[in-house]
């Protein structure tokens, strides 16, 4: 694979009016943008996900505006894992201000890659993964928001989720390589006495990849769905609904975008707020901080999210109790 075809690359233009000196020397800004999968046309202030229309506009409330004194270069893996750290060292020879990362299959050849360009990254655990020294304190170049709330958050999905499907017998189990959450959604399971089918892997990340792991899910005979965090699965959250509903398996997912796409029900953090976390300390480090000195931030906040009509279309009732609960109901 060639890597054009793997890495799109856009940088906005800088257009300053002519006039005055002063405006001939304003302060012209450059921030690298790296997803995994997501399309670079999603990476803007007009994207289909919230979250990073809300990140373009926590950027512009302080005063960075793409086109004026902002440039943007962005960058996607279009899911294609294995070429995440060849993608990160194209973006660090950019040589740009800031670079934003999500997931470590991106910070940690980013990390490899330079020790001096700023890195505001959004992982899990970034303590236990190696890229900082503590959350208050992380040293080096890398700082940024956490996704991981505490694995053990999965006990709680669970808890929430029988409320649903009390009669989960084998519970389906859907992943990405390397995501340590698997391992941490089958130790929950069989806690509560619950059998396990999986976990299934998802490595190239294509739609007839995510076809054959759910055909055979359903044939080892998985009756409901964990589906991990992974941001390869986000980009695919409209097929993930649509096999889950084909498969009449009723699921719960990390994040609300699932289930604003169709999905049963999702319990995690909000993606918004971690978003316009990320775009805060882009700020201060662009005003100077030194991402050593900046916290790497945990989310505290929490939401639940029903679609009654997947719940419906899967035979299922939701309990009014559990209803007069949740953040918000899709109907």
């Amino acid at each position: 694979m060639r890597r054009r075809e793997f890495i799109a690359f856009v940088g906005a233009g800088v257009m300053l009016p002519l006039g005055a000196g002063a405006q001939q020397s304003k302060k012209v800004y450059r921030i690298a943008l790296l997803h995994p999968s997501h399309p670079v046309s999603e990476l803007t202030e007009n994207s289909r996900f919230k979250y990073w229309r809300e990140f373009f506009h926590a950027l512009r409330q302080v005063g960075y505006i793409e086109g004026n004194n902002l440039v943007v270069e962005r960058f996607s893996g279009e899911g294609h894992i294995d070429h995440y750290p060849e993608l990160a060292r194209e973006a660090a020879a950019r040589n740009p201000n800031v670079i934003f990362a999500i997931t470590i299959w991106m910070v940690g050849p980013l990390k490899e890659a330079t020790s001096t360009i700023p890195i505001v990254a959004m992982t899990s655990d970034p303590v236990q993964l190696g890229l900082v020294k503590s959350m208050a304190r992380p040293g080096g170049n890398i700082t940024g928001v956490s996704v991981d709330a505490g694995l053990q958050l999965w006990a709680k999905r669970l808890q929430l989720f029988r409320e649903v499907v009390p009669t989960i017998s084998k519970l389906g189990i859907l992943g990405v390589q390397k995501n340590p959450e698997a391992a941490v959604m089958q130790e929950t399971a069989e806690k509560a006495g619950i059998g396990v089918v999986g976990p299934s892997y998802v490595d190239k990340g294509n739609d007839e990849e995510y076809r054959e792991v759910f055909a055979t899910m359903s044939q080892s005979g998985a009756n409901a769905l964990f589906v991990d965090g992974s941001p390869e699965h986000i980009t695919k959250r409209q097929l993930i609904g649509e096999l889950a509903a084909k498969y009449r398996l009723p699921a719960i997912y990390p994040f609300r975008s699932f289930v604003e796409a169709g999905g049963l029900m999702s319990y995690g953090i909000d993606l918004v707020e971690i978003f316009r976390r990320a775009a805060s300390d882009i700020d201060q480090i662009l005003k100077g901080a030194n991402p050593a000195d900046i916290p790497y931030y945990q989310p505290t906040k929490f939401e639940l999210v029903i679609n009654l009509k997947a719940a419906k279309e899967i035979g299922l009732t939701v309990s009014d109790p559990l209803l007069a609960r949740a953040d918000e109901v899709i109907e």
